[in-house]
């Protein structure tokens, strides 16, 4: 509406009549007001609250209709905005023509609302504006419609100067109006609206383009702000979690450092009495571990409490109790501290089978304290006594049962030298058969190629036996039961009622009781059994078993040494049924016969 108003001058005057030129003058030349207001109307020029201002001036006015519509052509431009528009014999439309151009001009559409409107306005207006002889025209007219414009009139060359003279005085009536109404200044006002409403649009624009901007640029400055945070609050969640840590391990140092301190504290007051952390040998084994160091921390808290020694109560020196006291104190710790350097000294010196001797001279000790410490009644509590020797026992335990593991170990390792020997033997006895095989083939296939039947059939059954020792060989290599059951004794070294019974899974079982008898004892070994069994592991368990309360070696008992005799052992293997095919009762003992004669 805006822009419609700002150009009403222009279309007031197009609503002037054209040119004398042949072409101009053809264009529809409304003769009234009325006219020229629907003209405008029509052409969507100006609006209804224009039209009705303009309307209520001239009401009244007559208006003169043209018969039929003119052809469909070029036309002056009734705006005023182009050279030219097409008239399409119905109504104008968007086709326009200027310098030199044919285009479209989509200013002059108006909107379906505003169309609506103006059509509305137009009618009303005809209808209130025209009078009563306006709708009594000529057929023509009534056909002719208000779809578009009127016929266009041709004018004489002696009415044109009579048609330009009313059209001038009807455009300065027109012109009154409008500044009667101030059309001007409300054109006026509406070209200012305009420019503010674009300048404030385009202001909105700015602003909005530049409140964008700011939210993104602090958007970026947000995130970077809180990237920069989250990353020195993750370090300093780092540092205090490592200021936490040292700040723990300092204080375990601490507390470490603490009960090192009164651990030496006590120390130091136990060593006083000659009380030291020496070595046990107990503290390596796994089962007496924990008790020796449930006894080592009885000893201390004897030491500590004062029950490590037993003194008279009012004994006095130089008639002074107090002197006296103190030097009961003095005696007390000096006498502990020589018997707790004695125990140590023994404990030292204890092994495996020494026991008792250690245990003797820490008695012998307690024995000498009382005898010095007469003067003033001191001794040594049984109680702390009885604790000490303890102690010796564990150690002498401990290291008995590294003996025994060191001779089962030995005794293992002896154990795999004769598997091992017996392999072999076994591996080169099978070796020597093969070859013997293949010699006795290599005579038989001669035999044969000779036609000597008899020989030939000697050497089958020679064969024969080697294939028996060969398969004798394998099963024994394969059966690890299998081997040879022996029953030895030696008089002139253990005596006549003792006998040794083992297995051996050598090819020669007698090499095996020589080893025995090479450097071990001073006479050799006699043999009362020598058998070879397919179960020899399970008869040398089950005698075993039968004589376990005669074995003289209970702690080893890779010693393999009983106190019966070969004829206890023979009764044994009668009653479980074992075959033996030769049994001496009575040894020889040659050399031990010989030696006593000497």
């Amino acid at each position: 509406m805006v822009s419609r108003l700002r150009r009403l001058p222009v279309t007031l005057e197009c609503l002037a009549p054209p040119s004398t030129d042949a072409r101009e003058s053809s264009i529809p030349n409304p003769k009234s007001g009325a006219e020229r207001v629907q003209l405008m109307v029509s052409t969507g020029e100006v609006s209804t609250t224009l039209c009705r201002i303009i309307r209520a001036d001239i009401k009244g006015e007559q208006m003169s209709t043209t018969t039929g519509q003119p052809p469909a052509d070029w036309y002056a431009d009734p705006t005023g905005w182009h050279e030219r528009r097409y008239w399409d014999g119905s109504g104008w439309t968007d086709h326009v023509f200027a310098n030199g151009k044919q285009f479209v001009d989509p200013l002059t559409t108006p909107t379906s609302a505003e169309a609506s409107e103006t059509t509305t306005v137009a009618v009303e207006f005809q209808q209130e504006s025209l009078p009563e002889t306006h709708h009594a025209s000529t057929p023509a007219a009534e056909t002719s419609g208000d779809s578009g414009p009127a016929a266009p009139t041709k004018v004489s060359f002696f009415g044109a100067r009579k048609v330009a003279q009313d059209t001038r005085e009807e455009n300065h009536r027109l012109q009154a109006l409008v500044d009667k109404h101030g059309l001007r200044e409300i054109a006026e006002l509406e070209a200012t609206k305009e420019s503010l409403m674009l300048e404030i649009a385009t202001a909105q624009q700015d602003l909005a383009h530049r409140i964008a901007e700011t939210e993104q640029d602090l958007a970026r400055k947000v995130a970077s702000t809180e990237h920069d945070l989250a990353r020195q609050i993750t370090a300093a969640q780092q540092e205090l979690a490592k200021t936490q840590a040292a700040t723990q391990t300092a204080y375990a140092e601490r507390a470490t450092i603490a009960a090192d301190v009164v651990n030496l504290r006590e120390s130091v007051l136990l060593q006083e009495f000659g009380l030291y952390d020496h070595e046990n040998p107990a503290e390596a084994s796994v089962s007496l571990a924990t008790e020796l160091e449930s006894l080592r921390t009885q000893i201390k808290q004897a030491v500590r409490d004062g029950k490590a020694t037993t003194a008279t109560a009012g004994f006095t020196f130089n008639n002074s109790k107090a002197k006296g006291d103190k030097f009961v104190r003095d005696m007390s710790k000096l006498m502990l501290r020589c018997y707790n350097a004695e125990a140590e000294n023994c404990l030292k010196s204890v092994r495996a089978g020494n026991l008792a001797t250690a245990q003797k001279r820490l008695g012998t000790t307690v024995d000498q304290v009382e005898r010095l410490g007469g003067m003033i009644d001191l001794h040594i509590t049984p109680n702390y006594h009885r604790l000490r020797l303890r102690e010796l026992e564990l150690a002498s335990r401990h290291l008995q049962a590294l003996q025994v593991e060191k001779e089962l170990e030995r005794e293992r390792r002896e154990e795999l030298r004769q598997q091992k020997q017996a392999e072999q033997e076994l591996a080169r006895e099978k070796e020597r058969l093969e070859k013997e095989r293949a010699h006795y083939a290599n005579v038989l296939a001669t035999l044969i190629a000779n036609g000597d039947t008899d020989g030939a059939e000697r050497i089958r059954a020679q064969i024969a036996d080697v294939d028996r020792a060969i398969e004798n060989v394998d099963y024994r290599a394969a059966n690890i039961k299998a081997g040879y059951v022996y029953v030895i004794s030696n008089i002139g070294s253990f005596g006549p009622n003792v006998v040794k019974i083992g297995m051996t899974r050598r090819l020669e079982p007698m090499d095996r009781v020589n080893e025995l008898g090479d450097a071990s004892v001073p006479f050799r070994f006699d043999v009362h059994a020598l058998f070879f069994a397919d179960n020899a592991l399970s008869i040398e368990a089950m005698l075993h078993q039968n004589f376990a309360d005669r074995r003289l070696n209970r702690v080893n008992l890779r010693r393999e040494y009983f106190r019966a005799t070969p004829a206890e052992v023979l009764e044994a293997l009668n009653e479980h049924r074992v075959e033996v095919l030769e049994y001496t009762v009575e040894p020889a003992a040659a050399e031990y016969r010989s030696s006593a004669t000497r």
